[in-house]
């Protein structure tokens, strides 16, 4: 399968990670990828930056050499309500945002609420990417999320970091298969991210590719095979771009 991109990665910004912006590029463009989006934690994430941040990603160049190099952020879902810690009007102004449940952040215990959490976030136009919805200590019914998706225009994540032995999520494989099996119902498609936190991950998709492989998966419906495709799916539209920050 053709893999063009990398769409969640974080550098030393978020505060747990340990590469820089530059160091996260060059990787990229190491590998070949046609695009990164950097996409760092929003602010309820301990240690990682403030708003200000976010605001000030305009000045940066869209282009490095033949690399689109994008940026956004990882919002925090914080209730089932599906409120995030960034607001609306600075969201609408990142390239790409991505809306992940995290154990600092949210702390939902009914097993109702983490549903209605992905639900709800998914009404908001200017949430993209739905991050590793993989956690079984945050289940979820897969085909209203794949049907809600494919309604909403929402991308679902397979999310490669969650397939590594280090990981802390609970059954990511398990549970992609099960995504899987209903995105693949409803046609309903996914992206590959590395959420990678240092740069020699940078564009690591390798467990996730093996998974979609194993589970026959179509190509068509994994939009790192087609830039035009995840365009489609981001804030950012290259139309008119002028190279410039």
């Amino acid at each position: 399968m053709i893999d063009l991109l990398d769409s969640h990665a974080h550098t030393v910004a978020s505060g747990h990670a340990y590469s820089t912006m530059n160091d996260m590029i060059a990787a990229a463009q190491r590998r070949g990828l046609a695009l990164l989006a950097l996409t760092e934690h929003a602010p309820d994430m301990p240690g990682t930056c403030y708003d200000g941040y976010f605001y000030n990603l305009k000045i940066l160049p869209r282009k490095r050499g033949d690399l689109w190099t994008l940026y956004g952020a990882e919002l925090n879902i914080l209730n089932r309500n599906g409120d995030v810690d960034l607001e609306e009007d600075l969201c609408r102004t990142l390239d790409v945002v991505i809306a992940s449940i995290h154990p600092p952040c949210y702390h939902e215990e009914d097993p109702e609420a983490h549903m209605e959490a992905f639900l709800n976030i998914m009404e908001k136009p200017y949430i993209n990417i739905i991050g590793h919805p993989d956690d079984s200590r945050y289940p979820v019914d897969y085909r209203r999320l794949a049907e809600a998706a494919r309604e909403r225009h929402k991308l679902l994540e397979v999310n490669s970091s969650s397939l590594a032995p280090t990981t802390f999520r609970q059954n990511a494989r398990e549970n992609y298969r099960e995504m899987l099996r209903w995105c693949r119902k409803y046609e309903t498609p996914v992206i590959v991210n590395s959420d990678a936190h240092a740069d020699f991950l940078t564009g690591e998709h390798s467990r996730a590719l093996a998974l979609l492989e194993a589970e026959n998966f179509p190509p068509e419906l994994v939009v790192n095979t087609d830039l035009e495709t995840y365009f489609s799916y981001i804030n950012f539209s290259p139309e008119g771009f002028s190279g410039k920050g």
